[in-house]
């Protein structure tokens, strides 16, 4: 079963430049962004069957993925200087 990997340089391609220079310039932002790799990887183990997880874990997994996902495109468009103020704390 083939199984989409959603990392981030895919999910944000026009923030490529953006994503490198935050995660050499943040370490906040690099910590979230290794986090959210890490995340992505093991989900992907999973559902492509070399590791094991019950449907309840799996699913909490994708929910953290989403959650990390948010908090950078949040940081993202504050950092772009985009931000309205209200969105991104």
């Amino acid at each position: 079963m083939h199984v989409d990997h959603h990392p981030l340089i895919k999910d944000f391609p026009e923030k490529r430049e953006q994503l490198q220079r935050l995660r050499q310039q943040d370490t906040a932002f690099a910590r979230k962004a290794d986090d959210y790799e890490e995340l992505d990887k093991r989900i992907c183990r999973v559902e492509d069957g070399i590791d094991t997880l019950d449907d309840a874990a799996l699913n909490e997994l994708k929910m953290q993925r989403v959650a990390l996902k948010d908090e950078i495109a949040r940081d993202l468009k504050k950092a772009s200087g985009s931000c309205c103020g209200g969105c991104c704390g």
